[in-house]
């Protein structure tokens, strides 16, 4: 059963479970369900929060990493939150990241698994050629380890975004804003326990990204998903979710 999506205010987003809250924030591409099986696994014993971030809402000169932070603070604000865990993969790992730089006494665990904020190679590296369904197929396929990942729901989303010509306007502002906005000079700043995992097959956010995080990041602990590559809380839930219960648990706030 799909977990409900909320329509509040100006927020989208899923709520469910009890318990200590942790804020998921997903990636460019990423949707409310990448998440599912954490929602189903996590449920029980935390609070999963996932907003929907306004990556095609924003005015253009708006549209940027910093400004998605802002974003997260508003829902946070709206929803009376006060600490909480953050969880985010790709660009949500970035604004995960100003976030806690921002504002450190609200964020008392960070996950990070195929973060930006440091390096990437956005969808590999190349100008999506928009009416070109295959090229956009081999993109898709090229965030996992197994291209099979990339069902042809996911490869027809995918398209359908590039080729709607505002949507991918905001897409190549925030990947450039993503780009200019390096997180080196924070990372050693922070104080929390931070939670590393990443897939050893990541061609986006390749493994020497998260060796890299791991060395900044004072209190981090960095922990590798074999045959994996950019979404392991999709490509592999279980060894994700086994990863990250552990982890929370020797952390517990």
């Amino acid at each position: 059963m799909e977990p409900e999506v909320k329509n509040e205010g100006n927020y989208q987003y899923i709520e469910v479970g009890e318990g200590p809250v942790i804020i998921v924030l997903h990636g460019l591409f990423g949707a409310l369900s990448n998440f599912n099986d954490v929602l189903r696994h996590f449920s029980d014993r935390y609070k999963v929060v996932i907003p929907l971030m306004p990556i095609y809402e924003l005015p253009v000169a708006e549209t940027n990493v910093k400004r998605l932070s802002a974003f997260v603070r508003e829902f946070v604000n709206y929803k009376g939150f006060d600490q909480f865990s953050l969880l985010g993969n790709s660009l949500g790992g970035h604004v995960s990241l100003v976030y806690t730089s921002l504002y450190p006494e609200q964020v008392n665990r960070l996950i990070l698994t195929g973060s930006s904020g440091l390096y990437e190679n956005s969808m590999g590296g190349t100008f999506p050629r928009r009416e070109d369904r295959e090229f956009i197929r081999k993109k898709v396929e090229f965030t996992f380890y197994d291209p099979s990942n990339a069902t042809e729901d996911l490869v027809d989303e995918v398209y359908a975004i590039i080729n709607d010509k505002e949507k991918l306007i905001r897409i190549l502002s925030l990947a450039k804003s993503a780009i200019r906005h390096n997180m080196t000079a924070e990372l050693g700043r922070m104080k929390l326990p931070v939670c590393l995992i990443w897939g050893r097959n990541d061609n986006i956010t390749p493994p020497d990204v998260a060796e890299e995080f791991h060395r900044l990041l004072n209190r981090s602990q960095l922990f590798w998903i074999d045959e994996c590559g950019h979404a392991p809380m999709m490509e592999k839930p279980k060894e994700f979710n086994a990863i990250l219960d552990k982890w929370l648990s020797e952390y517990k706030v």
